[in-house]
């Protein structure tokens, strides 16, 4: 048998930071968080599966939908162990993150809508042959 470090489908931490596109330092937060798991050879090496690939290709979309590592923790039940329970969990979670982030997308419409309001302020005063100070 072969040792694991070179065990078929294993992954090092380096190899799954390339082909993700994460840095080393964001894996191995996200394995503090418990957002994925790794096995230890002797040595100490961290070693990732292959579908590990898209688990971080998965927290990563979740991230940027603007989830917190906390919260994408509580949702990981649902995708690790689907179940009633878990579902329901998650779906009240979500619900929650949605509204949190439809809060957020009306505060920055009116930010937009101010910027364009001053902004229509500096058109009318350079229009009019006004030198802005």
């Amino acid at each position: 048998m072969r040792p694991t470090s070179q065990r078929e489908g294993a992954l090092r931490i380096g190899e799954l930071a390339v082909r993700t596109g994460v840095s080393v330092r964001s894996l191995r937060y996200y394995e503090e968080q418990g957002l994925l798991s790794s096995t230890r050879s002797a040595g100490g090496q961290r070693h990732y599966a292959e579908h590990d690939v898209e688990r971080v290709a998965f927290v990563q979309r979740l991230y940027a939908a603007g989830l917190s590592s906390r919260t994408i923790a509580e949702l990981l039940p649902c995708v690790d162990s689907p179940s009633d329970e878990n579902s329901d969990a998650a779906m009240a979670r979500m619900a929650e993150e949605r509204e949190r982030l439809s809060a957020h997308i009306d505060e920055l419409l009116r930010t937009r809508d101010a910027l364009d309001d001053l902004m229509a302020t500096v058109r009318a005063y350079r229009d009019a042959g006004q030198v802005a100070v």
